[in-house]
C-alpha cells in the first residue's frame, strides 16, 4: 500500500460522507465514508512515520589527502 492509496481512501470517504445523498437500506453510506476517511488518515500517519524511520542520514565524508615520501602531494 502506498501513500496514494491512503489519499484516495480519504477522498472517497469524503465524497461518500459529504457529497452524496444516496440511501441504502442495509448500509449507512455516511458511516462508511467516515470509516474510509479514518483508515486513510491512520494509514497516512503510519506510512509517513515508517518512511521517516527508513531514511538514513549519512554525514558527508571529509576528503582524504595522500602524501608521498617527501611530504608533498
Amino acid at each position: 500500500m502506498r501513500l496514494g492509496l491512503f489519499i484516495m481512501m480519504i477522498a472517497a470517504g469524503a465524497v461518500l460522507t459529504f457529497a452524496t445523498d444516496w440511501e441504502l437500506e442495509a448500509v449507512d453510506l455516511d458511516l462508511v465514508g467516515l470509516i474510509l476517511m479514518a483508515v486513510g488518515f491512520l494509514g497516512t500517519a503510519v506510512y509517513t512515520s515508517v518512511l521517516r524511520r527508513r531514511r538514513i542520514v549519512v554525514p558527508p565524508v571529509a576528503p582524504t589527502t595522500t602524501h608521498d615520501r617527501h611530504g608533498l602531494l
